[in-house]
């Protein structure tokens, strides 16, 4: 193996290693890439959700809006809808929006809220993007540049697609080799990195630097690095999902947001894509057997799919470790994806980790052998820091719930709250979230993220030190007006997408 870190070797295909191959290949053209993926391994496609930093992704990797929009079966996502979590009545609805004010307006449009009698939801005062998202509007009209916008915005998307897309565009436009082969086991270097891939059909694959995006069995991170398993299910209970894929009849209306409702031990996804809506039911097995998780999926379907044929459903069964490595880089290898861990797919952070592991990557890329192990070292403790943050917002959703069921008793038990969120939650009791909670430059969930959740939860949220000023009442009244003219001025999610689909891509790449 060369001092220079020249080749990047990739194992796994599904999402996480389709993206690794796109995005390095864009970001470092000088260097080589290699995918290796097992040809008999389904991906899990259960990622359909992303987050606003897919919208700069896809325009580093170079893949135009419309198409991606056309080939992945692909729809808006404007935030995240949470339907029954406070205590499980019919009105029991808040919203988290992608878009917030600038953080020096949080507090004090938060106070004039408070002082005007909390007329309406918190999220629909602060930001116009309640309404856009109540009538199932595009975030965008068609003339805009590719990923700008009216308001902040993600996708939902066809996850099979979407690995499809990456790996034709990986293959045909950036140049990545591809190997379709059945892993073995590896090669030493003598300072104990891996060496080379062995292929069960095939010569050996030698490289620099290996990605493993081999899912949970984590083959080469735990199977050959030793990577240890954080089992996080002490406080995220969630270890199993069904899901389904329903056909939706044409021109039905496309939601703007993933809806999330809670049931008796979980919740459930609605993800609205233009030819169908995927529905799951995710669940704690030790709250609720898998035959009551599907007559709650079914009755949900049969409540929410105007048409939809109940009986016809087969439900997709998937059960997942909840947790991650204990270091993420060892050696020259990386875990990126569902082999550095998981947690479950509320507020869809699955993707976007893919996302942020690749950026520090390629940001911080060691050009010799010499410098990794400190790069290693940054990596880890900031992908730990991330996961830990990560588990902390989702437990925030569930423990402030009124709800009466076992689970959600549970999931309120002091043992079961992590230590810091708990500070926090003490801290809150006195003061707003803030940035000083918060202190990272690019902290996944900022301080306003968590401010949608306690007050769409009907937590009292103080807010000292900002009392109402008139001027704060006036730019409510102004997101007020803003909200009505962006209703005015924005075509329909099915307007939108149907137009486009009426088209006939421009830049399809050939199979």
């Amino acid at each position: 193996m060369s001092n220079a870190v020249q080749h990047i070797v990739i194992v796994g295909g599904g999402t996480a290693g389709w993206l690794s191959a796109c995005l390095l290949a864009a970001r470092l053209p000088a260097k080589r890439i290699t995918l290796v993926e097992a040809p008999d391994i389904p991906t899990i496609g259960v990622g359909e959700g992303t987050w606003p930093t897919m919208r700069e992704t896809l325009s580093v990797i170079g893949i135009a809006e419309a198409e991606f929009l056309s080939e992945c079966d692909a729809a808006f996502k404007q935030g995240s809808r949470f339907d029954r979590w406070r205590d499980g009545s019919a009105t029991d609805s808040y919203l988290h929006p992608f878009s917030a004010p600038p953080a020096a307006e949080m507090l004090s449009l938060a106070a004039a809220w408070q002082a005007g009698g909390q007329q309406g939801p918190f999220a629909a005062a602060i930001t116009p993007q309640h309404a856009v998202c109540a009538a199932n509007l595009a975030p965008r009209q068609r003339t805009m540049p590719d990923y700008g916008g009216a308001l902040n915005y993600g996708y939902h998307l066809d996850a099979g697609k979407f690995a499809a897309l990456l790996m034709r565009h990986a293959t045909k436009r950036l140049g990545v080799r591809h190997i379709a082969a059945h892993v073995t086991g590896v090669t030493r270097a003598a300072n104990g990195d891996i060496e080379a891939l062995l292929l069960r059909d095939g010569e050996p694959v030698a490289g620099d630097l290996f990605l493993d995006c081999s899912g949970q069995a984590g083959i080469l991170i735990a199977g050959e690095c030793g990577a240890d398993w954080i089992d996080r299910s002490d406080v995220s209970f969630n270890d199993r999902a069904l899901a389904v894929q329903v056909p939706v009849q044409p021109g039905s209306p496309i939601a703007a947001q993933t809806i999330s409702t809670a049931h008796e031990a979980g919740w459930l996804w609605d993800i609205g894509l233009p030819t169908r809506r995927g529905i799951g039911c995710v669940y704690a097995s030790r709250f609720l057997s898998d035959e009551s998780a599907e007559a709650i999926l079914k009755a949900y379907v049969a409540a929410n799919v105007p048409g939809a044929d109940v009986s016809g459903l087969t439900p997709r069964k998937l059960s997942f470790r909840t947790g991650h490595r204990d270091r993420f880089w060892i050696g020259n290898c990386i875990a990126v994806g569902l082999s550095a861990g998981f947690i479950e797919p509320l507020e869809a952070s699955a993707i976007v980790l893919i996302e942020l592991s690749l950026k520090a990557l390629a940001d911080n890329f060691p050009q010799t052998r010499a410098s990794m192990d400190i790069h290693a070292a940054r990596f880890n403790e900031l992908f730990r820091y991330r996961w830990d943050r990560v588990v902390e917002f989702l437990k925030l959703h569930y423990v402030p719930s009124q709800r009466s069921e076992p689970y959600w008793q549970a999931q309120r038990a002091p043992e079961t709250i992590p230590p810091r969120l708990a500070e926090c939650l003490a801290l809150w009791r006195e003061q707003s979230p803030s940035a000083w909670d918060f202190p990272r430059i690019d902290e996944m969930f900022p301080a306003a993220s968590h401010q949608y959740v306690l007050h769409g939860m009907g937590v009292p949220v103080p807010l000292a030190g900002e009392p109402p000023s008139p001027a704060a009442a006036a730019r409510l009244g102004d997101i007020s007006a803003k909200a009505r003219a962006l209703a005015a001025a924005l075509p329909t999610a099915r307007d939108y997408l149907d137009r486009l689909a009426a088209q006939v891509p421009a830049a399809r790449i050939p199979a």
